[in-house]
């Protein structure tokens, strides 16, 4: 498989294009000290975009939307800025940190070692009302795609996951499929996003991926002008009721469902297809391809099982060995 995937706008790459051409904690006269958490400073913003947009060469053609500091409970002496940039219909949300003086700032992630490194993907990712295929519905390892059915590489993506994922991990892995149409260089993919969900709601996930794997291998031949008569035509050999599905593609009834997990998808910071979230962990490009998602499957799996043996092993009373017995 290419490494390569369907970008609708790597900001980080546009940037580098073009420039190469705290109060104190207060407590009660009580007994009991409350801690309270300092109030977030008033940060310069202007000053802050400043000096971000020359730290990350981010050209003046990025929007950019600084929210106000968050104080984190947790770590003191540090509030979290979210910083928001957009260009056309990209989207992406960074994290940055500052001091409470308002002078220092980092970026990075934070942990916590008693959940998952990626909790903060796992949280957004609702899977709920999406097709998937594979292991039964609480398997130890779920992968959720974020794919375009216009994309090409999303074609290879699909092929490689279809073919492998149940043969080679059976009762492992579950995948989930997540519409994230890029509209502004693929014109009929969010068309085709509606009809994949409105054969969905019709005939279920099985009538959902036998179109999913229709639409990739056609892919080619389709065009904004062609789609819907294509639709049809596969509707009536595949035993879909051509008639309602046409109403459900016209009307655009399911298009509130697109916009859901392409809502989903910005909020983790997705920008281009096929991306992948193995258990809330982001993979594109290379560690998409099947040499290394298979071993990176292989460890999350191992990795889980790992987890549930100590799990239960806390909850086991060691037996106490008796030298007299009754």
């Amino acid at each position: 498989m290419k490494l390569a995937l369907c970008l609708l706008l790597p900001l980080a790459v546009v940037s580098q294009s073009l420039a190469a051409q705290s109060s104190p904690k207060s407590s009660t006269p009580s007994s009991t000290t409350i801690a309270i958490t300092p109030a977030a400073p008033a940060l310069d913003k202007v000053k802050l975009e400043t000096y971000l947009r020359h730290l990350e060469v981010w050209p003046p053609i990025i929007n950019l939307k600084i929210d106000d500091p968050k104080p984190i409970a947790d770590m003191p002496g540090f509030n979290k800025v979210m910083v928001h940039l957009s260009y056309n219909d990209a989207r992406m949300d960074q994290a940055y940190f500052v001091s409470s003086d308002g002078q220092k700032i980092f970026k990075g992630e934070v942990y916590d070692l008693n959940q998952s490194p990626f909790q903060a993907n796992l949280d957004k990712i609702k899977t709920d009302q999406q097709p998937s295929f594979g292991a039964p519905v609480g398997a130890p390892v779920t992968l959720a795609v974020f794919g375009d059915f216009e994309c090409p590489y999303c074609k290879e993506e699909a092929n490689v996951l279809r073919q492998n994922i149940p043969a080679t991990f059976g009762d492992k892995v579950r995948v989930y499929f997540m519409d994230f149409p890029l509209e502004s260089i693929h014109p009929w993919s969010r068309a085709a996003a509606i009809g994949g969900r409105c054969i969905l709601k019709q005939g279920g996930e099985r009538a959902f991926w036998k179109y999913h794997d229709w639409i990739y291998e056609k892919q080619t031949e389709i065009t904004p002008d062609t789609y819907n008569a294509k639709l049809m035509e596969w509707a009536g050999q595949s035993g879909v009721d051509a008639v309602q599905l046409g109403r459900c593609v016209d009307s655009k009834a399911t298009n509130a469902e697109i916009t859901r997990t392409q809502e989903m998808g910005r909020a983790l910071g997705v920008d281009g297809t096929p991306t992948l979230y193995l258990n809330g962990r982001k993979l594109m490009d290379q560690n998409a391809q099947w040499s290394t998602l298979q071993q990176l499957i292989s460890l999350e799996i191992d990795h889980e099982a790992k987890v549930k043996e100590e799990a239960e092993k806390c909850c086991v009373l060691p037996e106490i060995p008796k030298i007299i017995k009754k």
